[in-house]
């Protein structure tokens, strides 16, 4: 591939070489403000952009989830984003959108755009007013064909305009981008920055936004991060400096430059929720207040439904979310792997252990499960689709899920026996094996031969306590097609059913023995396991009925039948 084409992001533009580095050493300890663009830059990257009707609806989505500062439209480029603005406009009249929220809307550095968008704004109590000017030199020179000074010129004319149109005016503020800010020089950078702050006389009663854009990936996100420290240390008027970020996508790296940028001084981040937007995308918002989630801290933002939130989403830009989204995909929580499943099915019981130890619920606990960073529960998963059974799996998946729908806990070497013979069953389809089909075959292999074996089968029978505290058993069995009456005794039940098929000509030593109840309460069923010697076999038996005793008899019955 001809690699010597491209040149690196620092032969292009020089970063600034910082007097020292704070980020690599800082945490994040609370959240950013967010700001959704899904409605301006994320719809402006779809084939079919959203009218008012799906623009509404992904904007109180958002409104539910906590967002208090929402981009809604580029109201100067169409109008359908002009007459949604208006729509908003009548939706605050009306009392529909609470008064904590701030709506933004976007316009480029041209005047007559400028006038276009302070009269969609009319009305609106809580604006802010995002001004925007590509100053990366390769657009400077291809795209605008104008030099530093020029630019320079431009967006003073638009501030100034932008301040005279909005007056004293209550509740307005203002908000600028260079575009494609991570290849414009720093010093032009703080030149505009400074001009714009002191144009608005930015105030910390009305600060301004500075929103420093990765318009185009194109460097590792430490870059990033050196370029806005470079800029929280030098900016003028600092205090009164909302200083924000839009990082994109290009690189696949767009969650790190964003996350990098918090720990080098930004105080708001843009993005969208899932990721959309052009190219491959804008920031990913759900991804970066999860990721703080999963840290211990507060995201300020609630997606403790996130199907339903993703469901919304998909709705309005009509497009998929990736099955191995975090956090938000269908396949996100999902273990197909044996190892894994093993691992996650063993930090389910743990959890549950040390909540009881603490006297917590299990929602409550402290979280600590392997391969899972986050409690699905708490963004409103069952664990159903946690574990999933195809060929890939091993013993701990099949047990977790028989264990999870059936109430029946395997011992250890009958999960190895049994998970082999679903891993050859999931071989022989190609495909996953769900909850249901997985008890089919466990029950048609290891419960029905002691209901309803073909060799051995047991009719009418009994066990009673004698007087010495032995068991006798009593029954009529049918071995190889010949019926008789046989019993036996022994120290228990199990025993003395043993030396009634010795009785009757089946040679049966039982090697080990399990049960439990299959759920709490006195009217659970029981579930017994046997493994068995019959003549010059082994086998595996499984019994499940309402008494333990029958539990066990057919247990043992199975164990014959599968051996025989």
């Amino acid at each position: 591939m001809p690699f010597h084409r491209y040149r690196p992001a620092h032969e292009r533009v020089p970063p600034p070489e910082p007097v020292a580095r704070d980020w690599p050493s800082a945490r994040i300890e609370r959240a950013p403000l967010w700001v959704p663009v899904d409605l301006r830059d994320g719809n402006q990257a779809l084939a079919e952009p959203m009218r008012t009707e799906r623009k509404r609806r992904l904007f109180d989505l958002q409104v539910a989830l906590g967002f208090k500062e929402i981009e809604v439209a580029y109201p100067s480029a169409s109008r359908t984003d002009f007459e949604f603005v208006r729509h908003l406009a009548g939706a605050v009249a009306r009392g529909e959108v609470p008064d904590d929220v701030t709506v933004v809307v976007f316009t480029p550095a041209r005047r007559d755009l400028i006038e276009r968008t302070f009269a969609a704004i009319e009305g609106l109590p809580r604006v802010v007013v995002h001004l925007y000017a590509a100053t990366a030199p390769v657009w400077r020179d291809v795209v605008l064909g104008k030099g530093r000074a020029e630019v320079r010129a431009m967006v003073e004319d638009a501030a100034r305009l932008m301040a005279k149109l909005g007056g004293d005016r209550p509740g307005l503020r203002f908000q600028f981008s260079p575009e494609v800010f991570n290849l414009t020089e720093p010093d032009f950078v703080l030149e505009l920055c400074g001009a714009v702050t002191e144009l608005w006389d930015a105030c910390p009663e009305r600060p301004v936004t500075l929103n420093l854009p990765a318009t185009v990936e194109v460097a590792t996100p430490n870059v990033y991060a050196d370029q806005i420290e470079y800029m929280h240390r030098n900016l003028d008027r600092r205090e009164s400096v909302i200083l924000s970020v839009h990082p994109h996508n290009d690189r696949g790296t767009g969650v790190a430059c964003a996350e990098l940028a918090v720990l080098a001084g930004a105080q708001r981040v843009e993005g969208c929720l899932f990721g959309n937007g052009e190219r491959t995308g804008n920031v990913d918002l759900v991804t970066l207040a999860l990721n703080l989630y999963t840290q211990g801290v507060d995201p300020m933002v609630d997606f403790s439904d996130i199907d339903a939130v993703r469901r919304t989403v998909e709705h309005c830009n009509r497009l998929p979310v990736h099955p191995r989204h975090p956090y938000g995909g269908d396949l996100v929580h999902t273990a197909f792997s044996g190892t894994h499943q093993d691992a996650i099915s063993k930090g389910f019981a743990e959890h549950a252990r040390r909540a009881r130890e603490l006297g917590a619920t299990e929602a409550d606990a402290p979280w600590d499960v392997p391969y899972l960073p986050v409690d699905p529960a708490d963004l409103g998963r069952s664990y159903e689709a946690v574990i999933r059974v195809n060929s890939q799996s091993g013993k701990g998946g099949v047990a977790h899920l028989l264990r999870a729908h059936r109430g029946v806990d395997l011992p250890r070497e009958l999960r190895t026996e049994f998970a082999r013979a679903v891993q050859a069953a999931t071989d022989d389809s190609g495909r996953e094996a769900d909850a249901e089909s997985l008890w089919e075959l466990f029950e048609a292999a290891y419960v029905t031969p002691g209901t309803a074996g073909e060799l051995v089968r047991l009719a009418s029978w009994r066990v009673d306590r004698e007087a010495s505290g032995e068991y006798r058993f009593v029954g009529a069995l049918s071995v190889h097609e010949r019926t008789g009456d046989y019993e036996g005794s022994g120290p228990g039940p199990v025993s003395a059913f043993t030396r009634a098929l010795a009785a009757a000509g089946v040679d049966v030593a039982v090697l080990d023995f399990t049960e439990h109840a299959t759920e709490p309460g006195a009217e659970a069923r029981a579930a017994a396991y046997v493994k068995c010697r019959v003549g010059e076999r082994v086998a595996w038996g499984v019994g499940i009925a309402p008494a333990t005793v029958t539990a066990a008899v057919s247990a043992v019955l199975s164990a014959v039948n599968r051996a025989l």
